[in-house]
């Protein structure tokens, strides 16, 4: 029997391309598009149906959530009891999203179902009359959510970076409060849905077992319907203003603070962005990142660190974070930059540098295992405006840079000064 040497680490095969299945695309009868991957072995389906309703069009933080949320609490013909009944009936799981440009009605199911699953999604983008106690409840139900997340540092320091960032009246940076949701009436909800939702354009996104059979019904049931263009965009300010000056939200009764640290930064779609990305990966990306090192490993003073970059169809940033004691708030914050600093001065040695871009071509394969995944990457393609050979690229672009790219990335993007600092807890 042969004998493993386990002090030495298993050879790995460095991976050079990624391969996944093609997106088909078809127009349906009133000139909507739809994306669909056909693979996977379970004859199970994702739909979604996706909406230019997110919180860049709402004039009240808030808005397009209860929107979408209604869309399963009755319609003319069924209640929201009936509604979950319904789908329930055929195993079929629905999740109703609102992210920050874009909201989606998503449901997993059988695809046998799906001629019975259709009609009900149908029904609720087109019929759905926001009644007004079932409104109520999910009113409740966010302002008491909020309210008990006010009370966590992380919670209360992620709202406020952002807001720095992009600005208070960002869509980005608006956030939700309680007294912001109480005041949101029936009529807003039914305006917003109205002008961004019932007989807007949309676009579908269908993965798993997908056939030209299935691609057949969702013509009938949404390719027959009139589409009219969007009647408003108005939404918040569009303009990013972002603040600089620090902020420490002090906290007696804490025994941890929150730190956030961020900047703006831009799209996938800007030439530095796969340099920034591999610099993050190094800085505090992932586990074996020099963050997690110093501050985790060496220091002792928090379980997890992290810097990543937050990328939205319309802007991007840099966020370091992390929770520590308070007294060692001030201390965290100076070993931060001290690695800041270290990888403005000097390259990142060869062989990390190595470890770091096999680590994220890894982490980016594992990422496309299912045609749930896969389907999530060609959105941001399609989407975001991004090349049609992204995908295909992605790890080749990341291989290709070099620590002189890094390097130079550490010194036009984190110069002294450059991130906003955010501290809830105290020091």
């Amino acid at each position: 029997m042969e004998v493993i040497d386990r002090t030495e680490a298993p050879d790995y095969k460095r991976i050079e391309e990624v391969k996944v299945p093609a997106i088909a695309t078809q127009t349906l009868d009133n000139g909507q598009p739809v994306y669909w991957i056909n693979a996977g072995q379970q004859p199970v389906i994702r739909l979604e149906i996706i909406f230019e309703a997110g919180a860049w069009y709402e004039p009240i933080a808030g808005v397009s959530s209860l929107a979408m949320k209604m869309l399963a609490e009755g319609t003319r013909s069924h209640t929201s009891a009936q509604i979950s009944e319904y789908f329930d009936r055929y195993g079929a799981f629905l999740e109703l999203h609102s992210g920050t440009n874009r909201a989606s009605l998503m449901v997993y199911g059988l695809t046998k179902h799906l001629p019975a699953i259709l009609p009900m999604i149908q029904e609720m983008l087109t019929d759905s009359v926001i009644p007004e106690k079932e409104l109520n409840h999910q009113k409740n139900i966010a302002i008491q959510n909020l309210r008990v997340n006010l009370e966590k540092n992380n919670f209360v320091a992620g709202r406020l970076i952002r807001e720095k960032v992009f600005g208070k009246r960002h869509p980005y940076g608006q956030h939700q409060y309680p007294e912001t949701l109480e005041t949101i009436q029936r009529d807003s909800v039914e305006t917003f849905y109205q002008q961004q939702i019932r007989q807007r354009p949309f676009r579908v996104v269908a993965a798993g077992h997908v056939t030209e059979t299935e691609i057949a019904l969702l013509n009938q049931y949404f390719g027959q319907q009139s589409v009219e263009p969007v009647l408003s965009v108005n939404g918040t300010d569009k303009n990013v203003v972002s603040d600089f000056t620090p902020a420490l939200i002090e906290k007696a009764d804490s025994l941890q603070s929150s730190i956030r640290l961020g900047r703006l930064l831009f799209t996938r779609e800007h030439p530095d962005y796969f340099p920034v990305l591999v610099l993050n990966e190094v800085l505090g990306g992932y586990f074996g990142s020099r963050l997690m090192k110093n501050i985790r490993e060496e220091k002792g003073f928090t379980y997890g660190i992290w810097s990543n970059l937050s990328m939205f169809p319309k802007e991007g940033s840099l966020l370091i974070g992390t929770d520590v004691k308070r007294e060692n708030t001030q201390q965290t914050l100076d070993e931060i930059w001290k690695e800041i600093r270290q990888l403005r001065d000097e390259p990142v040695p060869e062989s990390e540098l190595e470890t770091v871009r096999n680590y994220m071509a890894g982490s980016y394969v594992g990422s496309l295992n299912t045609p749930f995944e896969i389907a999530d990457r060609y959105k941001m393609v399609l989407f975001d405006g991004l090349p049609a050979d992204y995908i295909s690229t992605y790890i080749n672009r990341i291989q290709a840079v070099t620590a002189g790219q890094v390097q130079e990335m550490a010194n036009r993007y984190l110069p002294d000064g450059s991130l906003v600092e955010v501290v809830v807890g105290g020091k």
